[in-house]
């Protein structure tokens, strides 16, 4: 029995010095630096985003910080990792030079990468936009919710996530709808051909009327006759409001749009829509 137990105490005693404790604890203490390492890395991050909104600074775009935080992790965990091998016996010179033998290979089958990070280094020199901002970058349109190394990260108006390459991106044409002073309205209101001149006249008047009205509308609005169109004569409206979100502007846009009618009606100034006349000739 006693023979029986200190077999097995030979067996543990062989099993723990194989686990090699000193590794072990290596990677757990590195583990540990890392965690604290990060989190003094978001700190940092969050101080420089307060900054910035601050000081409005355009030095330093804010979105260039979401990238700057990933590559400072980046580097935090390549150190870590390469000073844990080299202390475990492992040559990173060595590991080095073989990075440099299958750089080539590694080039050629990480083409589209390097592309789109060249791609982010064009959006950063550009400060086309940032996080936050709406834009329409080909056919996709959204806010942006993401800029990394690769990729801009787009919600769509259907709550979509769509990711584009940054390399495509750089090649695109990029509108930053933020960026608007100011956003246009620009509808056709087509009135009957019976309409009278006076009517015609009034109702050009009663849509300068309402948006000079509308605090939200910048003066002087333009509102002519554009043409003679197949079953309507068209008035055209060229107004511009007083904010650039989106959301703010479909809303004017709806109201300016609901008063002109309110007012038409009042006023017995009739809507067209499309219809055709014919003729009969009688022999």
């Amino acid at each position: 029995m006693i023979t029986e137990i200190l077999n097995y105490a030979d067996k543990i005693e062989a099993a723990l010095k194989t686990l090699k404790f000193g590794f072990i604890i290596g990677i757990i203490i590195n583990v540990i630096i890392a965690i604290a390492l990060f989190k003094v890395t978001d700190i940092f991050i969050r101080k420089l985003k307060e900054h910035t909104q601050k000081s409005d600074s355009t030095a330093l775009s804010s979105h260039l910080i979401p990238i700057l935080d990933k590559i400072i992790k980046f580097l935090i965990l390549f150190f870590i990792v390469a000073s844990f091998l080299q202390s475990n016996g492992y040559s990173i010179t060595s590991l080095i030079a073989g990075f440099g033998i299958t750089g080539l290979a590694v080039g050629f089958a990480a083409q589209q990468t390097i592309a789109d990070f060249f791609g982010t280094l064009a959006i950063i020199a550009d400060k086309i936009y940032k996080l936050g901002d709406y834009v329409k970058i080909g056919e996709i349109e959204g806010t942006v919710e993401d800029i990394n190394l690769l990729s801009t990260k787009i919600r769509t108006l259907d709550d979509f996530i769509v990711s584009i390459p940054n390399n495509n991106i750089s090649a695109t044409l990029i509108t930053n709808i933020s960026k608007a002073r100011k956003r246009r309205i620009n509808e056709v209101f087509g009135v009957t051909y019976d309409t009278s001149d006076e009517k015609l006249h009034r109702a050009i008047e009663i849509i300068k009327e309402v948006c000079e009205n509308d605090t939200r509308v910048h003066k002087n609005p333009v509102t002519v006759v554009e043409t003679l169109s197949a079953s309507s004569i068209d008035i055209r409206l060229y107004a511009y409001v007083k904010t650039n979100a989106f959301n703010e502007f479909i809303k004017i846009r709806s109201d300016v749009i609901l008063e002109i009618v309110k007012r038409f009606r009042a006023e017995g100034i009739d809507f067209a829509f499309p219809s055709q006349s014919v003729y009969i000739e009688k022999k």
